[in-house]
């Protein structure tokens, strides 16, 4: 089958990293993860060397808190996860908090910041600001990974022209024909075996000739 054919779903990624304050809760966050709708697609554990660090908080270099950010976050192991839902990026950062985890257990409690992290700097939990820093990021932490771009809105709309709508379509007008008991059971069957990614199977032997 032809792979350009099908425009393929892109969903939405971000980089999570659990911070060496907040290691010994790794099994816990990453329930909470799992709990939240996410899938996590890439898992490492790793100890990052200063000169790591200061290459991946790049962006930071030149701050006042560089130096001490640099030595926290190379002072011990870390897990760096990339995660994918619907919305990704925004829904991690709004489920970890605040970046001060002090002023988090005041103004966000629920946060996971404020659970598990303790100051600005020992905050327990990192997330990617936007989908450019998630694509750096991910790369960084898993340099075989390969980020896909956000699709158009001409090209969402045109794979739902083409391959949805018509489908969904000729499935109501089913639908509406059989008027069945229960019409929601009926349309997701009907769906599933007119997909039109779905294999067609056919009845009888193929004979390959020999040459």
């Amino acid at each position: 089958m032809d792979q350009n054919k099908y425009p393929r779903i892109y969903v939405e990624r971000t980089l999570a990293i659990i911070k060496p304050d907040a290691i010994h809760k790794s099994e816990e966050i990453e329930d909470i993860i799992l709990k939240s709708g996410f899938i996590v697609l890439q898992k490492r554990k790793l100890q990052l060397s200063p000169e790591q660090c200061s290459d991946f908080y790049a962006d930071q270099y030149g701050k006042f808190f560089f130096p001490s950010l640099t030595a926290f976050m190379s002072s011990g192991p870390i897990i760096a996860l990339t995660l994918a839902r619907s919305n990704a990026i925004a829904h991690w950062k709004s489920i970890i908090g605040p970046v001060n985890s002090a002023k988090a257990k005041e103004t966000h409690p629920e946060c996971l910041r404020a659970k598990y992290g303790s100051s600005d700097l020992k905050n327990a939990l990192h997330g990617s600001e936007s989908f450019h820093a998630a694509e750096r990021e991910i790369k960084f932490m898993f340099p075989n990974s390969v980020i896909e771009p956000f699709p158009s809105r001409e090209v969402t709309e045109e794979y739902l022209s083409r391959y949805v709508n018509p489908t969904l379509l000729r499935g109501l007008t089913e639908l509406c024909k059989h008027k069945p008991h229960n019409p929601c059971v009926w349309l997701a069957d009907w769906l599933m075996n007119n997909s039109p990614n779905k294999p067609q199977i056919c009845d009888g032997v193929i004979v390959e000739e020999a040459e």
